[in-house]
């Protein structure tokens, strides 16, 4: 049996070997009862293959990151471009809304930290040059590019990504980039609502235009202030031709296709130019840097036709850059897996984000929802077949950095819990996510029990000693510490289970590659059970309980011995029927012999 310290601690009195008890030496089968502990650090939590570029995806666990908010390395640059322009300003650590300053070199010195965990991939929020001030927000997440071919100053410069990037190849972490081809910085304005410098007239928005209004002549004439006509590079950006010019989405119906997102220019990513013009900024990205994919923002506000060019482009070219394994992963922001699997059927994404799963899992674990919402989650996954894509790729996750933290929803979910409790879901929504289909995303911060006031700006924490007062009164998860201190800890019981749980992954194929099968679901119980199995292999059966009380359940056997990985308190096989009981909210996992 194969126990973590972490795990061990969490699920305190109900985690222990079965065969100990009277019970169990009279069944016909027992679970071993000998006890190995994981150990922390690297040296326990090798790769299945250490070797980067060879790794396929689903060997990975990821960790997304905002580098503004994760640790602030070289003060210097904290302000962005010091000789001013349109890069700069915007610093100011104590408002959730500004730079704090955190940089490259700042996760550079934190891949000890990271690969500790059993990270082995890390996603970072777009690090491109941005304008930094807009409106009345400032670029710390860098959604608002002005410039592809160049790293924003307020994160470090190009010689500093590419260090960090050769630091993580060394110890064998991908890095995969945010990338975003539906917009870019607000620049482009309309002589309708706005003045000449660029400031509003009346209102501060400009109302949307439908395509049939521009057919009557009921349009926008754009146009780029004069001290702002040649920022964007490259210098095609700089024409409004290149845009829709239809005024601010309403986030429905065509407005979601061709507005502009709080100004943000929306492209005309139906031109041929357009498109020609990304897979050019987007090889030259890979050219110089090496990155090892994209995650791809706002995928579903961009019609498929572009998708099904761009994706297929980049990755031969990938290939073509000597990265074999360049994986590409879309964000579109829907729950409904018939939707979801159009972007990788159709559009030719290998992998979306699974807000599906996102959804089920708060649902269950935090909201006390039966676990039937996964069953029928799960039972949509054929959707996602075909030639080049399924289910085992979707890149699954929690929480993240616009609609809030697992801490966040599970304070949300039962706000009298305990503090034990609500501890207990997080490692058990995790411990779900890292043995499940799909391949694991952890929120930065997640690890050391963020929680956070709501979505977006509140959700976005600093790692480094915060002087945000609004999120350094929130409670931690399973600390004392606050975001007022240094959140770093290698001994937090999230961080040491995510490392145990990564352990696990990176020791059995089957958890990563298996094909997922229910095996478990109840009316009437808050258990449930799901079985991972390579082809001719034998199963791991993974238990889980998510209700508030020790509970039993009994399926069907398919070998006559397990050995536990995850102890539940009893164990029995008699019959070739199993009997499992687990703890409330706690979660077994056995592999067949």
């Amino acid at each position: 049996m194969i126990l973590g310290r972490a795990l061990l601690l969490i699920f305190l009195t109900g985690v222990v070997a079965g065969c100990g008890t009277a019970e169990n030496q009279d069944t016909q089968h027992t679970v071993n009862s000998g006890s190995k502990v994981v150990g922390t650090g690297t040296a326990n939590n090798k790769l299945p293959n250490d070797n980067y570029l060879l790794r396929d995806v689903r060997d990975d666990v990821f960790y997304f990151v905002m580098p503004d908010r994760f640790n602030n390395a070289d003060p210097s640059n904290d302000n962005g471009a010091l000789e001013g322009g349109i890069s700069a300003g915007g610093f100011d650590a104590t408002s959730n809304r500004g730079f704090h300053g955190g940089d490259m070199q700042g996760i550079e010195q934190k891949l000890d930290y990271l690969q500790g965990m059993g990270v082995t991939a890390i996603w970072m929020t777009p690090i491109l040059r941005n304008k930094a001030v807009q409106r009345d927000g400032v670029a710390h997440h860098g959604y608002w590019i002005v410039d592809f071919t160049e790293i924003d100053p307020h994160f470090g410069s190009n010689n500093d990504l590419k260090s960090l990037i050769a630091a993580a190849h060394k110890k064998g972490i991908k890095v995969f980039f945010d990338i975003i081809t539906n917009h870019t910085a607000d620049v482009v304005k309309y002589e309708e609502c706005h003045h000449a410098n660029g400031d509003f007239k009346k209102e501060n928005h400009c109302l949307y235009k439908s395509l049939q209004q521009l057919t009557e002549g009921d349009d926008y004439t754009p146009f780029v202030p004069l001290n702002e006509q040649t920022v964007k590079v490259p210098g095609w950006l700089n024409d409004p031709q290149f845009y829709h010019n239809q005024g601010d989405t309403t986030f429905k119906g065509e407005s979601s296709l061709n507005g502009d997102f709080n100004g943000l220019d929306d492209l005309d990513t139906e031109n041929p130019e357009v498109l020609q013009g990304m897979i050019e900024i987007y090889k030259n990205l890979i050219k110089e840097f090496k990155p090892d994919g994209f995650r791809i923002d706002t995928v579903r506000h961009v019609r498929l036709p572009f998708w099904q060019t761009f994706s297929p482009s980049i990755m031969a070219y990938a290939q073509e850059q000597g990265i074999p394994n360049f994986h590409i992963f879309g964000e579109v922001y829907d729950p409904d897996p018939a939707q979801l699997s159009r972007f990788t059927t159709e559009g030719k994404l290998p992998s979306v984000l699974d807000f599906g799963f996102q959804q089920a899992a708060a649902d269950v674990f935090y909201r006390k929802h039966h676990p039937q919402t996964i069953d029928a989650l799960f039972a949509q996954d054929d959707l996602y077949t075909d030639e080049d894509s399924q289910a085992d790729l979707l890149m699954t996750f929690l929480g993240n950095h616009d609609m809030g933290r697992t801490g966040y929803f599970i304070e949300q979910g039962v706000p009298n819990a305990s503090n034990e409790e609500k501890l207990k879901r997080s490692i058990l929504s995790h411990a779900f996510m890292y043995l499940s289909r799909g391949i694991p995303v952890v929120y930065y911060g997640d690890e050391q029990g963020f929680t956070g006031d709501g979505n977006d700006v509140n959700a976005r924490q600093d790692m480094f000693p915060s002087l945000v007062a609004s999120d350094n009164d929130n409670p931690l998860l399973g600390s004392n510490a606050s975001t007022a201190d240094n959140n770093f800890d290698p001994l937090h019981p999230i961080y040491q289970a995510l490392r145990d749980l990564a352990q696990l992954r990176h020791q059995h194929a089957a958890l990563r590659h298996g094909q997922y099968e229910s095996r478990y679901f109840s009316d009437d119980s808050m258990m449930f059970a799901f079985a991972r199995k390579l082809p001719q292999g034998k199963e791991y059966l993974a238990v889980f309980n998510t209700g508030t009380e020790t509970a039993s359940m009994k399926l069907s056997g398919r070998s006559e011995h397990y050995e536990g990985l995850v102890e539940a308190t009893r164990f029995n096989l008699n019959n070739d029927v199993i009997k499992v009981t687990v703890p409330a909210l706690s979660f077994a996992l056995y592999q067949a012999k």
